[in-house]
């Protein structure tokens, strides 16, 4: 009877640690946004729920983080993330980040321009308008990362 209790309790505990485990092997996004842009923190919960640790630095130009990290003018968006040295521009979902970490491309990061609504930060009810995830490259053109709402 105690060695069934005790298989037990182990097994619960390792299933306990499960979701710990998966959220360390993320690595953290470093977001830099305007201090009075709310969609940029709802963005942020986006993350956070899709197991990132996320740190938040308020500032007054993103377009000089922008710079920075090397995303041309026409991806920009209201806050810029850096993970694991790739540029994070817009509403870019948190499985496309994954994606990309996965797939380690030469690149500069990803981008969604402008704010569209049904873009993760963007929700608006049911309302979902298409947009892409972009993919820029050191030479500042993109490639298609993804499309949504996905068919």
């Amino acid at each position: 009877m105690k060695r069934r209790h005790l298989l037990t309790v182990a097994a619960a505990a390792a299933v306990a640690t499960i979701p710990a485990l998966a959220a360390a092997s993320l690595p953290r996004v470093e977001v830099f946004k305007n201090p009075d842009c709310g969609c940029c923190g709802a963005w942020v919960d986006h993350l956070e729920a899709a197991g990132f640790p996320v740190k938040v630095t308020e500032v007054p130009d993103t377009g000089a983080v922008r710079k920075r990290w090397s995303i041309p003018d026409e991806f920009g968006s209201c806050h810029t993330g850096v993970v694991a040295g790739y540029a994070i521009e817009g509403h870019v979902p948190a499985e496309d980040i994954k994606r990309l970490l996965a797939r380690k491309p030469d690149a500069v990061g990803l981008s969604v321009p402008g704010m569209p609504v049904g873009s993760p930060g963007m929700e608006v009810g049911s309302r979902k308008d298409p947009y892409q995830v972009l993919l820029i490259d050191k030479a500042g053109r993109s490639s298609v990362f993804a499309t949504y709402p996905k068919t």
